[in-house]
Order: structure tokens, then sequence, then C-alpha cells
């Protein structure tokens, strides 16, 4: 056990390393983890380290699903959920369909289901590298926001069909309209098992006096329960942990605590990154296992059948985004939609980012070795091999390739309405006077007899002034740009100043060092304030 634990810690400050690589070279990270992690497998560096399908779909998946609902923004998911559920549902079942016709008609003795089942093993997409790739290449909020969305529900649908697939080659039978049934009831309570368990923990953090380190301590443990709940009742868990998660998210404001929503930012994001990073280094580090299983398949035939169906998954989702497009284009004579023209370029941009990742392999590590009748699970080795084949296919070759296809395609941000700057100058400027407002209309009194409120007012107003001179015609930045950078120069000065005497202040016994800590903790949001309201400016500073 203690083993264990060390290589576990010499993993995570592998990934930290080559996390640093990825970002002096500018690759996105999960891609340069998984070469990493294939270079340690072939100099057998950590051969006690493979992948548990119970551990990622248990462990791992609950709290990165939770994480990615809780930054996922229900506004965008709402105005592009016609695309999103398209992308989520449809296109992954007719892309199972299709691997299924294609390793059907090229692997000898592969049966329909089997080809299904590698279809829903294989089709979900893995959005946590294609997002990656894009906040490093100018590529319009509205197709990160869709791949996001899709993150959040493909998982569900793939392992929904993976799971019967599974039964069907296990019992032999398949009934296509019990099936469907079935589908739709492991959909429905889903979601509302997730919504039931979602509104118990909102009413536990509004209603009940807990604390910033309980609020997080709650949100670790949600994940699991909505995870738990609904795969114990045989629903599914991915859109329990999804459903819950978005309802929490949109209810963040009103049950937590401006310290519970700072601290528990900044824990899950530190997690979120650690998660992530050991999962896409295990994929790298499970070849060896997976390739002395091939036994009597010979590696080039079983190589050979892993880039036919990687292409045959990035043509068919290719095609997929494209007709999704046409067919918006079509409903949107007779029904309001998001985006009446999608064209072509968002939709090829959507389909090159089809990585697959880690849920594709602890779904084919997760087929039972062994039928109920005692006889071996058939194709089990070469799907494995398949699976991992089309991960680092699609992983590597499309993860490469996706930055040079965004600034190929050059598609504009049409659904932006203003730049990034007008809208905080536009946000500040609003917060400033309706601050002002209220002082005006329910403490005009203490404006003149509190010095403290007069000050906070004199601040406030200051505040609209600046932001009110900002982006105005004619005149990008309001004031020139010397004026402002030197503002925040001298104002991180004074911080630092600041910072300095609360460290000289800590050196004498008389002062409580907490309570300097927590002047420091002041300083620090003062700073993150500053460098947000002239984010424009940090590269004048």
């Amino acid at each position: 056990m203690q083993t264990l634990l060390i290589q576990y810690i010499c993993l995570i400050l592998i990934i930290v390393g080559l996390v640093m690589i990825a970002q002096k070279l500018r690759v996105a990270y999960p891609i340069i983890l998984v070469l990493g992690g294939l270079l340690l497998s072939l100099i057998n560096a950590f051969p006690t380290i493979t992948i548990d399908p119970d551990l990622v779909f248990f462990i791992f998946l609950p709290p990165l699903l939770y994480e990615a609902a809780w930054q996922t923004s229900w506004k965008e998911f709402w105005k592009w959920r016609r695309v999103i559920m398209s992308f989520a549902f449809p296109i992954v079942i007719l892309t199972s369909t299709v691997v299924a016709v294609v390793s059907q008609a090229i692997i000898p003795g592969f049966s329909w289901a089997l080809g299904f089942l590698l279809g829903g093993i294989v089709s979900p997409p893995d959005a946590i590298s294609a997002t990656t790739i894009m906040r490093t290449v100018r590529v319009p909020k509205q197709i990160v926001s869709i791949a996001e969305g899709e993150s959040l529900l493909n998982d569900a649908s793939s392992l929904i069909v993976f799971r019967f697939a599974l039964a069907a080659v296990l019992t032999g039978q398949f009934a296509l309209r019990e099936a469907a049934t079935s589908f739709v009831l492991v959909v429905v309570m889903g979601i509302l098992i997730g919504l039931a368990i979602g509104m118990f923990v909102y009413a536990i953090h509004r209603f009940l006096p807990t604390t910033a380190s309980i609020d997080i301590v709650l949100s670790f443990v949600t994940p699991y329960c909505l995870y738990y709940v609904a795969e114990e009742f045989h629903y599914s868990g991915v859109l329990a942990v999804v459903s819950g998660g978005l309802l929490l998210s949109h209810k963040r404001h009103t049950m937590l605590t401006h310290l519970s929503r700072i601290q528990g930012a900044n824990v899950w994001s530190t997690v979120g990154f650690v998660l992530n990073g050991l999962v896409f280094l295990l994929i790298g580090l499970e070849l060896p296992a997976i390739v002395t299983q091939l036994n009597t398949i010979n590696i080039s035939t079983a190589i050979g059948y892993g880039l036919i169906i990687s292409l045959a998954l990035i043509v068919t989702r290719l095609l997929c985004t494209l007709g999704a497009s046409l067919f918006t284009r079509f409903m949107s004579q007779f029904i309001t939609v998001a985006q009446a023209n999608p064209g072509w370029k968002a939709p090829v941009i959507l389909g090159w980012a089809g990585m697959r990742g880690v849920v594709s392999l602890a779904a084919a590590l997760s087929i039972p070795v062994l039928l109920d009748r005692g006889h071996p699970f058939p194709q089990r080795d070469l799907i494995l091999f398949i699976t991992f084949v089309v991960i680092l296919v699609t992983l590597v070759f499309q993860g490469f390739t996706l930055p040079w296809v965004i600034r190929k395609v050059a598609i504009d941000d049409d659904q932006a309405l203003l730049p990034d700057d007008q809208q905080r100058a536009i946000i500040q400027r609003k917060l400033a006077q309706t601050a002002l407002d209220f002082l005006a209309n329910n403490y005009p009194d203490a404006v003149d007899d509190n010095a403290y409120v007069s000050n906070l007012k004199s601040r406030l107003a200051v505040d609209v002034s600046y932001f009110s001179t900002l982006n105005q015609p004619g005149n990008p930045s309001g004031l020139p740009e010397n004026v402002l950078a030197d503002h925040q120069r001298i104002a991180l000065e004074l911080l630092d100043s600041q910072r300095s005497l609360l460290h000289r202040i800590n050196n004498r016994m008389e002062f409580d060092e907490y309570l300097i800590r927590k002047y420091l903790f002041i300083l620090d949001l003062e700073e993150t304030k500053l460098r947000e309201k002239q984010l424009p400016l940090d590269n004048l500073a």
C-alpha cells in the first residue's frame, strides 16, 4: 500500500512536469500526458499501476462530471440545447451503428452485438482535450459551450448503448422495443434522481448552519451520492450527476457564502486538474497490459482494424455535424433556433474535435473476462486494443491538428454582441452606479455624517466616471494608455508595500499571525479585483 501511494505521488509530480512542458510547447496537456504515459509504459516505470474500470467509473468520473457541470453556463447550455442534445444522443447512436456495421464487415467472427458494444465504447468524444485546445486558440465561445454541453451528456448515452449491447452478448437476446423503453426510462429517471438529490443538497446548504469547510466537503460528497444512488437503481448515474450539478451550479449564489464560493472554486480547480492528469497519464500506462492480452491476434492486423475504426469515427462525426447544420437550417423555417444558419465552419471544428478519452478505455476494461457460462468473452482482447488505438489516433492526430483546422477555417464570432472589454466596462459601471443609487436612497444622512460611508461614495463615483469613459466612440480606451497603466502599476506597488508592512508586523510577538493572514487574504482579493478591472492592460504594466 505504501509503495502504491509513493508511485501515485510520483505520477502527480510527473503530471506537473508534463503539463509545464505542454504549456511551454503550447500544446494541449492531455496529448502530452498520454504520450508521456506511453513513454513510461515502454520503459516499464510503473508496472503495478493499471486502470481499474470501477476506479474510473466511481472515483474519477463523478467528480469530473460534477466539476464540468458546475463550470457550465446554464444560459449557454439552454441556448444551444437542441444542438447539444443532437450531438449527445442521435449522433452517438448513429456513430455506434456505423462502428457496428464497419466492425462486423471487416473483423471475422464479429457479431452485431459485439459491433454495437464496440460502438458504445468508442462513440463518446472527450471534451476535456477539445476545450483545452480551444482555449489556447481563438475560437467563438458558442463552440466551446456546445463542446462542453455535449461532454456532459454523451458519456451517458454511450454507456447506455454499451450496457444494452453487453446484455445482448451475455444473454444472446435483444428486443428493440424493450431496449428503447429501457433507454428512455434510464435517461428520465437518472435526471429525476439527480434533481431530487440536488434539491435535498440545496436545502442543506441553504437552511443549515454550514461553514465554508463544510460546504466544500459536501460538494465532494454530492457527486458520489448522485452517481451511486442512480446506479444502485440501474439508472444513469452520469445523467444524475450532470442534472444535479447543473441545478446546484445555478443556485450557487443563494446557497453558498462568499467564502464558500471563493475557497470551493480554488479547491475544485486543483482537484480537477489532478484527476484529469491522472486519467490521461493512466491511458498511456495501460499500453503493455493491453498488448499482452492480444495473445493469438496478430498485432499488425489489430492495428489495421483500429485505424479503420478510427477513420470511420472521424468521417462519421464530420458528416453528422455538417448534417446537423443542414437540419438546423431546415428546421429554422418552422421553429425558433439559436442560430438559423450555422454554416459549415463551426460544424467542421466541432466534427474535428471528436477526440476519445478515458471513459472509452474504462468501458472497454469493464467488459467481463468470462461469460455467465464460464466461456471466455468473445473478442474482448481485440476490443480493448482497438479502443486503445482509437483513443491514441484521435487524441494525438486530431489533437495536434485541431489548432491548425481552427486557424484555417477562420471562423468569426458572430454571436458576441459586445467585445469582452466593453462588457467588463459596462458591468462594472452599472455595479458602481447601483451602489451609488442604493446609498442615496437608503442612507442619505450617513453619507454626510459618516466619514467612511462618504469615502465609499467617493470611490464609487470615481469608478462610475472611470468606466463611463471606457470604450467611447472615437476613444476606444477612454483614457491614455499610459495613465491606465500607471494607475495599475502604482496600485499594485501599493499592495506590495502593504504586504511588506504586514510581514514586518507579523515579526512582532504582540500581533496574532492568524489575523495577519486574514488581512493578507484581503489584499490578495484587492489585487484580483484590480487585475480584473484592468485586464486588457496587463501587457502594458
